[in-house]
């Protein structure tokens, strides 16, 4: 690969880190490329530390670590500014849905709109051959493989990328597990080595939820309802707190740990709860998907369906309906599916794609609490 270059997507972690070691050892021009995505200056007001920088700028500690390792593995790192993208494409969306009492996942529409659109445009203009992320995830043959460290596969994060988006980029530690890349990054004396994996949301790091949403929408306390007897046991601090499923931090009276939430009425105001983990109110039987993006050319009618991160998968069957919706069908019963979430379609270790899960139904009917 001599002479080919790599513009690296360096997030200031461990996984981007040993993604530019292994390039550059296997004869490629690699260069990092730091994304800038999250004004925190502008909100440190808003955040309410406006001079604690060390608590309010977690992006610039990765940006300065991600130029330690770059400066030690002797490659040149870049950075850009995708603030505005960011809040038009990413932000907006995720406030939108959490407006409509859905729950969003913006992981997956940066890689849409900002990592492997915006980011990808600037490494061309920088001159790469190809792009590479510190995703877990395996490119062969056109096809989108599940990473083999099933533990950190991030494939349904990628579920809405093209063919296009997926072309000329490389996944450098998709064939390696966890361990081994944090080896290699210690083998290297990387800053990185031990380095938490960053959570929360997508580049705004870890903050305390409600309260960085309470900036950007206004919470409203609303009656909790068991749904099964129809009576009002407590009070929720604004429905865009709760996500199906939901066990803790549900602030009722009585015995909370056995609570969970099961669904929102949003013009009454309502969040509703039933007992147990195993409650039937959990549970449904196929869901309607909307925003329907194939990575695959294949079209199976029965496959596998991952409604969650992390979650198992699921045997389903495929209905393709008009105006390009989806139905899937998992008769057995799935908990807690949730509306905004994405339901994401595999095929063996293949991603074939997926998409957002708008309706959900129990049988013939739409659950009227979901």
């Amino acid at each position: 690969m001599s002479g080919k270059k790599v513009i690296v997507g360096m997030s200031g972690g461990v996984d981007s880190s040993v993604c530019a070691i292994i390039l550059k050892n296997q004869g490629y021009v690699v260069e990092g490329l730091f994304m800038r995505n999250w004004d925190s200056l502008v909100n440190n007001d808003i955040l309410g530390n406006p001079n604690d920088l060390n608590d309010i700028c977690p992006q610039e500690k990765d940006y300065n670590d991600a130029l330690e390792v770059c400066k030690k593995l002797d490659i040149p790192l870049h950075r850009v500014d995708f603030v505005k993208e960011y809040w038009d494409d990413v932000f907006t969306y995720f406030l939108d849905e959490l407006k409509k009492g859905r729950t969003p996942n913006p992981d997956i529409m940066c890689n849409k709109y900002i990592k492997f659109s915006r980011f990808k445009d600037e490494a061309i203009r920088l001159g790469a051959d190809y792009i590479a992320t510190g995703h877990y995830a395996r490119i062969k043959n056109g096809r989108l493989l599940r990473g083999v460290d099933s533990s950190k596969d991030q494939t349904y994060f990628l579920s809405q990328l093209s063919n296009q988006q997926l072309s000329n980029v490389l996944f450098p530690i998709g064939d390696m597990t966890k361990d081994e890349v944090r080896k290699i990054a210690e083998d290297y004396d990387l800053i990185t080595a031990h380095k938490k994996d960053s959570t929360g949301i997508c580049f705004i790091g870890e903050r305390n939820f409600n309260q960085f949403l309470s900036n950007y929408l206004p919470s409203k306390d609303g009656d909790i309802v068991n749904i099964e007897t129809n009576e009002v046991i407590g009070r929720h601090h604004g429905l865009m707190y709760y996500t199906i499923g939901q066990r803790r931090g549900i602030g009722s009276s009585g015995n909370v740990d056995k609570l969970f939430v099961v669904g929102k009425n949003l013009d009454k105001n309502i969040l509703y709860v039933a007992m147990g983990e195993d409650n039937e109110y959990l549970y449904s039987t196929s869901c309607i998907i909307t925003d329907v993006n194939f990575i695959s050319d294949l079209r199976p009618t029965f496959c596998t369906a991952k409604f969650r991160y992390r979650q198992k998968d699921i045997s389903v069957n495929i209905e393709y309906l008009e105006n390009d919706l989806v139905r899937v069908n998992y008769p057995e019963g799935v908990k807690s599916v949730t509306p905004g979430q994405a339901c994401v379609l595999y095929l063996g270790e293949e991603c074939i794609g997926g998409g957002i899960i708008d309706k959900i139904y129990k049988g013939t009917e739409k659950l009227w609490y979901l």
